[in-house]
């Protein structure tokens, strides 16, 4: 039950006054007082800054009506905003909420504006960019994977010029249920000797995903198809393979497929590189180290309920391995080995796999269908043959 409206100023002050001994145990004085933990801190604080005076209720109507906001909350909103470049309204509160809740600011959370008044302050400062703004705000409601390491997403992010006259070509992974940000990596190429050592530090770290989102460009993949229209692999999808993660290539023109890691190249656009130059590579990676780790840690994910990836990633349990595991196949299987030039001989024809595989073995299992094959390196299907 809560304070009675007569009594209420004694309370509060009865409170206070035993709450602030040393040996005070302040949860059950707020169960016996009926009042919330938060609401007990609350009063201990005001009384402690401001004495008897703190006890009394605060009106919630502006003391600057003009603004309808006090200044300093106008500040500390400009100010946030000022240190992470492209947030919106509903970003900056839930962030100001968590720094309350982290103990950073000495404030309480229901005094923090609504994110309709943190727009308009934003608006009144000139801060606000339509063209981002409009962009960002489209719904990006997507198929998501239920758990952590199901699917990672990863891509390269248009390449950007550097102050030295270099391009960086941004690697970027993403993990599909939390958004987690696995890699963030500034290379000075899109080749598969830049990116396995990266991969190879991410699975140490994070373990391996069950499987990999990628398009259909190098170093992942090959524009060119086999004749039942699916992908050719590469040496580093071959890697991804034998390490027991299954590959799968996007859809061809439909970028949507790798929504998540779109929507994160393009946030990763408006919130970091549009607003600064980088001198040489070291500049971009420390710039990216740091940007990623506020939004790994810090910056509210609308597409996560305003929560941070964070909150809803954990690490694979699957080791990663750093020697090959070997290959085998099923005592039906019939074993194949995959020429210099990417072909086997099946029932005395020529069929091309791809020089992804050379000369290691890959698996044929025969179909219902009358002189049908599915081929497989490992346990990923690569394309189906008809003899």
């Amino acid at each position: 039950m809560p304070w009675k409206t007569h009594t209420k100023m004694s309370l509060r002050a009865e409170f206070v006054r035993l709450a602030s001994r040393p040996d005070a145990n302040i949860s059950q004085l707020c169960r016996r007082f009926n009042i919330s933990r938060p609401t007990g801190y609350k009063w201990l604080r005001r009384w402690k800054q401001q004495g008897g005076e703190g006890l009394v209720d605060q009106s919630r109507k502006p003391h600057n009506p003009a603004n309808q906001t006090p200044k300093w909350m106008e500040n500390l909103v400009v100010k946030t905003r000022n240190n992470h470049q492209g947030w919106g309204g509903r970003k900056i509160k839930r962030w100001l909420a968590d720094e309350v809740r982290r103990g950073n600011l000495d404030m309480d959370v229901d005094h923090i504006p609504s994110a309709s008044t943190i727009t308009s302050i934003l608006d009144r400062h000139n801060l606000l960019d339509p063209q981002g703004s409009s962009t960002r705000s489209r719904p990006w409601k997507r198929f998501e994977y239920p758990r952590p390491n199901d699917l990672w997403q990863m891509d390269f992010k248009g390449e950007f010029s550097l102050m030295d006259d270099s391009l960086c070509y941004p690697l970027t992974i993403i993990d599909d249920h939390s958004r987690y940000n696995i890699a963030l990596h500034a290379c000075f190429d899109q080749q598969r000797t830049s990116v396995q050592p990266i991969l190879t530090n991410c699975f140490q770290r994070y373990g391996l995903p069950f499987a990999i989102l990628v398009d259909n460009s190098n170093p992942w993949g090959c524009p060119i198809r086999n004749e039942d229209g699916r992908v050719y692999h590469t040496k580093l999808s071959a890697w991804l393979i034998r390490l027991g993660i299954t590959v799968i290539h996007s859809t061809p023109g439909k970028p949507q497929g790798k929504g998540k890691n779109e929507r994160f190249n393009g946030t990763l656009q408006a919130e970091l590189i549009r607003y600064n130059w980088f001198s040489d590579m070291n500049e971009a990676q420390h710039k990216f180290n740091q940007w990623r780790d506020v939004y790994n840690q810090e910056r509210p994910h609308e597409a996560l309920d305003m929560d941070v990836p964070v909150s809803r990633y954990r690490c694979s349990n699957v080791e990663f391995q750093p020697y090959l595991p070997p290959i085998k196949y099923g005592p039906d299987d019939s074993i194949r080995k995959v020429s210099s030039n990417g072909r086997i001989t099946f029932k005395g024809s020529q069929y091309q796999i791809g020089k992804a595989f050379n000369g290691q073995p890959i698996a044929l299992r025969a179909q219902p269908e009358k002189n049908q094959w599915k081929v497989y390196f490992c346990h990923q299907y690569i394309r189906t043959i008809t003899t």
